[in-house]
């Protein structure tokens, strides 16, 4: 059935301009016939693979993500947000520049969510609550959870399951700042974020492992797409050392321990032994 006729979203799409968005970002475009090309902002892209159609005002990439759609999508993507929230941000003209131009208009519009100058288990924690909020909106993630037999609400919430789309990075302040350059570095000291910008774990299932203190002291990614790119992993721990034990306290609570070759075997018992 097709979606009700909005003319407030219709008249966006029309006049916010994808090109000074991308621009705006620090993107560099480039016209290849009636197109404008360069690096796709959602993936590791190292030939230019975001393809930008200034006339249609639709965007899409011919790369490894294969996103696409129009200005609200584009906002949407680049700011972490759903939809909803990107046409009403595009409303109140938080989140995108005019085609006749806005200075101020890419600032970040929504709260961070990792709070700027936070200890390292502070934010380690709230990387895990944002990639909890993200799997919550993420219909894919969570019919991967059903088909490994984890449809279990009390499992997600018990082990803050969570899915990394990408968009971590665009939620925070722009890199060219201060701010923006020292909470990256951060996360790159972390592992959460790779030297090239990019987040670790992005496109995957994310398993915090936490200790009895409750911190995180490793994650777990498990890739939900199946015919990824040839030598893409699909498991994933944060670099370092692998550290802690999923489910720790149940070697203390527990006369009888089940010890598994993954996380998500693992919770595949744990789900069973819930469900009886």
């Amino acid at each position: 059935m097709a979606g009700r006729y909005d003319p407030e979203k219709e008249r966006l799409k029309r006049e916010v301009s994808i090109q000074r968005l991308a621009e705006a970002r620090g993107i560099k475009l480039h016209r290849s016939g009636k197109e404008l090309i360069g690096l796709c902002p959602f993936h590791d892209d190292r030939n230019p693979s975001l393809n930008i159609d200034p006339v249609k005002n639709v965007w899409h990439c011919k790369g490894a993500c294969g996103e696409g759609g129009d200005v609200i999508r584009w906002v949407a993507r680049t700011e972490g947000v759903s939809d909803g929230h990107a046409l009403a941000a595009a409303e109140e003209g938080l989140c995108s520049l005019s085609r006749s131009g806005g200075e101020n208009s890419h600032d970040p519009k929504l709260p961070c969510p990792v709070t700027l100058g936070a200890d390292d288990r502070a934010v380690m924690l709230e990387v895990v609550r944002f990639y909890s909020d993200t799997l919550r909106d993420t219909p894919d993630a969570k019919r991967y959870l059903e088909k490994r037999g984890l449809r279990s609400a009390e499992l997600v919430e018990r082990f803050k399951l969570g899915f990394s789309d990408r968009m971590l990075g665009p939620a925070l302040p722009d890199k060219n700042r201060l701010a923006g350059a020292q909470v990256r570095g951060q996360l790159e000291r972390l592992g959460i974020f790779r030297a090239s910008g990019h987040e670790h774990l992005r496109g995957s299932l994310v398993i915090p492992v936490m200790n009895l203190d409750g911190d995180v002291v490793q994650m777990y990614g498990r890739k939900i797409t199946p015919n990824l790119r040839a030598g893409t992993p699909d498991h994933l721990y944060l670099p370092g050392p692998h550290r802690g034990v999923w489910n720790e306290e149940a070697l203390i609570a527990s006369k009888e321990i089940i010890l598994c070759e993954a996380l998500i075997d693992a919770m595949t018992f744990w789900v069973a032994v819930i469900a009886r």
